[in-house]
């Protein structure tokens, strides 16, 4: 496919290396020099520096031609404005980021179709939807709702103490007959394994485990983990993630949650504080370990750090789990630190560049997929495929598939119903089913459902 990036920044490089590595033709676009060197350093994309608003230079990256234009600058007008010039000009596809939930509203005066924009990301919006979901499952690492959340994969550290260490996958299904899960990946110091049945499980492996949305509470005590209820939260940075992660709570009509939030700027605190009357606004700075003593850190269920300084939300993190709060979850951009956050002792990572990759690729992936997922710290993805009538892989057992290796399949919608797969499975036409995979075999597999 022929796909134009808008914008050199974290997102549209994230975007362009990924494509670029899956064979697409990547043309990058934008104004700065210096964000456009190193993509010209690394990666195997041709690059063009120009206004991402003027006609002459979206002609020249080819966007009149283009199967995808994807517009990922820091503004959100740039992105706009760049996305209905592309649409005039030919696109078949317009992706935007766009930060201002104004156009998203079901009152909205114009849509994203009136602007020409087919499909609208908002990157830190999925983060804070990712974060507040992760406050409902105190015990996992990684929260991902499947088959419209009837399904849910949760990432789990291996403790030292926990009683599945030195056991087999086999083992542990045998132990615990009574629930239906699968464990479909494994993060092993550096390594992603896609298991199979002879695996041993070690400590400190993070395992993905796919189960029915209501069996999760009974697969995280399987692991030697307690699920205890999370009330309490204090959030570090108010502006952005941070304030939609206040909102989201604030608005859940499930649960009274306690909030702090602590922001450095006076003028946006005084903004929350006046807009949020269930959550208490602190002015002052996140990363003040006396500040955070005397606002009762020490009482405080979970800490969340989302400032714009990530070695600031991670050392600041560290330091709420040195004073035992239960949950600590850290906003981070380098794609480096997140396999050793866990490491190091955090409990949970949030990349809002990876937030922002699911959500293009399954518009980049198109065909039979319905959503593409990736996993966080590991190199792995969880694709929802659609079976065709015409497909290879219809009514035979899963034990009896030749699947490409480095994949699994770990559940299947079928109607109203949810199944976690098993050898004895049969996938139907029109089936969706839930693939977990390296990215190396991907291709492979999603042709098997076409």
């Amino acid at each position: 496919m022929k796909i134009v990036i808008i914008g050199a920044g974290e997102i549209g490089y994230d975007l362009a290396s990924v494509l670029s590595k899956e064979k697409h033709d990547v043309t990058v676009l934008d104004r700065e020099k210096e964000s456009l060197s190193k993509v010209i350093e690394t990666l195997d994309v041709l690059s063009l520096e120009g206004n991402a608003t003027s006609v002459k230079a979206l002609d020249k990256a080819g966007v009149s031609d283009a199967d995808i234009l994807i517009s990922v600058t820091s503004i959100d007008e740039v992105n706009i404005i760049s996305g209905m010039i592309g649409k005039r000009l030919g696109a078949k596809m317009v992706i935007a980021r766009v930060r201002s939930d104004e156009f998203s509203d079901e009152n909205a005066p114009l849509t994203p179709t009136d602007l020409g924009i087919d499909v609208m990301i908002h990157p830190e919006l999925s983060a804070a939807h990712e974060i507040v979901q992760l406050m409902k499952r105190s015990s996992a690492s990684d929260v991902i709702n499947l088959a419209e959340n009837r399904m849910q994969l949760v990432g789990i550290r291996l403790e030292k103490n926990s009683p599945l260490l030195s056991k087999t996958l086999s083992e542990y299904a045998q132990m615990h007959q009574d629930i239906i899960f699968r464990v479909v990946a494994i993060g092993r110091r550096g390594l992603t394994i896609i298991p199979k049945g002879n695996v041993r499980l070690q400590a400190f492996d993070q395992i993905f485990v796919l189960a029915k949305t209501e069996d999760i509470p009974a697969v995280i005590e399987t692991t030697g983990k307690e699920e205890t209820e999370l009330n309490s939260i204090m959030i570090a940075g108010g502006s952005a993630i941070g304030a939609m992660i206040a909102r989201l709570l604030c608005n859940d009509e499930t649960k009274n949650w306690s909030i702090k939030l602590i922001e450095p700027d006076y003028e946006v605190a005084e903004e929350l504080a006046i807009e949020l009357k269930n959550a208490m606004i602190l002015h002052g700075n996140p990363t003040d370990p006396d500040l955070l003593a005397t606002e009762g850190i020490t009482d405080m269920d979970a800490f969340i750090a989302v400032t714009d300084d990530e070695e600031s939300n991670i050392i600041s993190c560290l330091m709420a789990k040195h004073l035992e709060v239960k949950k600590t979850v850290a906003l981070v951009s380098k794609p480096d630190f997140i396999p050793l956050a866990q490491t190091i002792g955090l409990d949970a990572v949030i990349n809002k560049k990876v937030a922002a990759s699911n959500e293009i690729h399954r518009f980049v992936r198109q065909g039979r997929v319905i959503s593409v997922t990736e996993l966080r710290g590991i190199k792995a993805e969880v694709i929802e495929l659609q079976a065709s009538p015409k497909s290879k892989i219809l009514n035979k057992p899963l034990s009896k598939l030749k699947l490409p290796d480095g994949c699994v399949i770990g559940g299947i919608l079928c109607g109203g119903s949810v199944e976690i797969a098993t050898g004895n499975t049969q996938i139907q036409s029109n089936d969706r089913v839930m693939v977990f995979c390296k990215p190396e075999a991907i291709e492979k597999v999603t042709k098997l459902f076409n």
